[in-house]
C-alpha cells in the first residue's frame, strides 16, 4: 500500500486522550514483611474512548537474573490486545501474552521494563488481577523458586523446509525444478514502527503468530521493511535501529522457513524528500512511500540484506514497493527511464537509485536470490517492464505488481492486455492484492485471473486493521479472518488438497 493503512500511532493515541480523560488505574501491588513476591506487574489504564483504550504494563523481576521474559495475564471483561509495542504481544481467548523482544530480553535481579498496547472492550474494561511471569506468579506473598531464566516449553515450532528458488522460464521453480507459485500474504510494521518510535513489529511475530498464518495453507510471506531502521541512522531510536532491528528481521525470516513458507523481504519506506505530485509526507526520513529509492541509503540497504541472505536461495528479494515516478515526471518514457536508470530525474529532488542500481547492489556480493521488481504507478502499471527490464546476470529476475479495487489497471481486459505479455516472458507475483471494501468479490475475481495462468499473489495485510482503510485479513493474530481475508483463507485451504 501506499499509505500506512491505518494511522500512525501517535495520531490513534491523540484521539484516545481528546475523547476521554480517563484517570489511570494500576493494579496495586500486595507485598509482605515474610517474603517479597517474585516479581510484581503494575498494570494500567492510561486512556479510554468508546469501545477502545491504552494500557501498560510495567514488570520488575525480584529474583534471578532472566535472560528472556514471559508474561501473562487474563482478561476479565473479553478485552482484546489489538496492537502493542516494546513486546511481542499475542492473544489467545481471554489469555494475553506479552514476550520480550530481542532487545529487552534481559532483566536483572531489581530491575523493570515496560510494555504498551491499544485494546478494544465492550460494555466494562474490568483491570486484570493474575499475572504470571515466566510461569511463576506475581505480587503475591509466597516464598516463590527462583523462575528459570528461559521462558517455559511451548509448542513445538514449525520443522517445515522453505524451498530453495531461482527462475526457470516463465516460473519460479524450486531446487529439483518443481514449479513453485507464492501464495499468501503480507505483513505489515516492520516498515513504520521503527521510525516512528514504538518498536520493530506491530503485533506478535512468534512461533504461534506464524503458524496461523501456515494454517491458511500459505506457502509466502512478504516483510516490508524500513531502510534508515535496518542502516542503524540516527534518527531511529537505536534500540528499534542497526543490530536490533535486522536481528529481529532474521528471527522473523527463519520461523517463517520454518513453516515451509517463503519469506519475501522487501524495502518499503525510504530516504528522500519528495513534495511533488501524490507526496505521502514532506519529511525526508524514511517517514512515507517515496516515488522511487534514493541513491544515499538504498544500494547500501540492499548490499547489506543481500550481504546477510545471500547464501539463503529460500530468501526472495523485492526491490521497492511502490514507485510513482510517473507522478513527478511530465513523460512516460522519463519515467521508465528514471525507473530504471535512477540519476537525477524531472520532478524529484533527490538523487535516485534506479532498479539497475539496486540489482547490481545484490548481485555485486555474490547475491543469487531471486529479485522482484515493481513496475511504475505504485507497482500497477508493467505495461513497459519489459522494454526496460535491467539487467541480471543471474537471471533470476521477476515482475512485481500490485492490485486493488480502486487501482486504474484493475480488470481483466487491463490484465489481459500488460500482464499477460510479461507472464509469459518472466514469473509474475502480485505482491499486493485487496480491497476497501471489506468483502472479497474484487480479490476472488484476481486470484482466479492468477489461477488460471499459474502465477502467484499475496494478501495485503495480515495486521488487524479497520479493512475498509488498511484492507486487513485478520480481526486477531491466531487467524480470525475479517470478511475480507475470509475469501483468501477459504481460496487458499481449497487449493492444497
Amino acid at each position: 500500500m501506499r499509505h500506512p493503512p491505518h494511522p500512525p500511532r501517535s495520531g490513534l493515541l491523540a484521539v484516545a486522550g481528546a475523547t476521554a480523560l480517563v484517570t489511570t488505574a494500576v493494579v496495586p501491588v500486595v507485598t509482605a514483611q515474610a517474603a517479597a513476591p517474585a516479581c510484581t506487574v503494575e498494570y494500567s489504564v492510561t486512556g479510554q474512548w468508546d469501545s477502545g483504550f491504552q494500557g501498560g504494563v510495567r514488570i520488575t523481576n525480584n529474583t534471578a537474573a532472566l535472560s528472556s521474559w514471559r508474561l501473562t495475564f487474563d482478561f476479565p471483561g473479553g478485552q482484546k490486545v489489538t496492537q502493542g509495542w516494546n513486546a511481542q504481544w499475542s492473544q489467545s481467548g481471554t489469555t494475553v501474552t506479552a514476550g520480550n523482544e530481542s532487545w529487552n530480553g534481559a532483566l536483572a535481579t531489581g530491575a523493570s521494563v515496560s510494555a504498551g498496547f491499544l485494546g478494544s472492550f465492550t460494555g466494562t474494561n474490568p483491570v486484570p488481577t493474575v499475572f504470571k511471569l515466566n510461569g511463576t506468579p506475581c505480587n503475591v506473598d509466597t516464598e516463590p523458586t527462583p523462575p528459570p531464566t528461559d521462558p517455559p516449553p511451548t509448542d513445538p515450532p514449525g520443522t517445515g523446509t522453505a524451498p530453495a528458488l531461482h527462475v526457470a522460464g516463465t516460473r519460479l521453480v524450486d531446487a529439483d525444478g518443481k514449479p513453485r507459485r507464492l501464495l499468501g500474504v503480507n505483513r505489515s510494521g516492520g516498515e513504520f514502527m521503527c521510525v516512528q518510535g514504538y518498536g520493530i513489529w506491530d503485533g506478535p511475530v512468534d512461533d504461534a503468530a506464524i503458524r496461523a498464518i501456515a494454517d491458511w495453507k500459505a506457502d509466502a510471506v512478504r516483510i516490508p521493511l524500513n531502510e534508515e531502521c535496518w542502516l542503524g541512522l540516527p534518527n531511529v531510536k537505536p534500540e528499534y535501529a542497526g543490530a536490533h532491528y535486522i536481528g529481529a528481521v532474521k528471527e522473523l525470516v527463519d520461523r517463517i522457513k520454518a513453516h515451509g513458507m517463503t519469506p519475501i523481504v522487501e524495502l518499503h519506506w525510504t530516504h528522500g524528500q519528495y513534495t511533488g505530485n501524490s507526496a505521502g509526507c514532506s519529511d525526508v526520513h524514511a517517514t512515507c512511500q517515496k516515488p522511487m529509492p534514493d541513491a544515499q541509503y538504498s544500494p547500501s540497504f540492499w548490499s547489506s540484506v543481500a550481504s546477510t541472505f545471500k547464501d539463503d536461495p529460500a530468501v526472495v528479494f523485492d526491490l521497492f514497493n511502490e514507485p510513482y515516478p510517473d507522478r513527478a515526471t511530465s513523460t512516460t518514457a522519463q519515467a521508465w527511464q528514471c525507473w530504471r536508470d535512477g540519476g537525477t530525474c524531472p520532478g524529484i529532488g533527490y538523487e535516485v537509485a534506479g532498479m539497475q542500481d539496486l540489482v547490481d547492489a545484490v548481485r555485486t556480493t555474490g547475491a543469487r536470490n531471486v529479485i522482484m521488481l515493481g513496475g511504475l504507478a505504485y507497482s500497477n502499471d508493467l505495461s513497459q517492464w519489459l522494454t526496460y527490464k535491467p539487467a541480471d546476470p543471474a537471471g533470476n529476475l521477476a515482475a512485481a505488481y500490485h492490485v486493488y479495487n480502486f487501482n486504474t489497471c484493475a480488470g481483466e481486459s487491463c490484465w489481459d492486455s500488460t500482464l499477460a505479455p510479461v507472464a509469459a516472458q518472466v514469473p509474475l507475483v502480485a505482491g499486493e492484492i485487496g480491497e476497501n471494501t471489506c468483502g472479497h468479490s474484487f480479490t476472488d475475481r484476481v486470484m482466479k485471473w492468477f489461477d488460471d495462468r499459474g502465477l502467484s499473489y499475496l494478501g495485503w495485510t495480515w495486521n488487524t486493521w479497520d479493512c475498509s482503510s488498511g484492507p486487513s485479513l485478520i480481526s486477531s493474530y491466531d487467524g480470525t479472518p475479517t470478511a475480507y481475508g475470509v475469501g483468501l483463507r477459504d481460496h487458499l485451504r481449497a487449493l492444497t488438497p
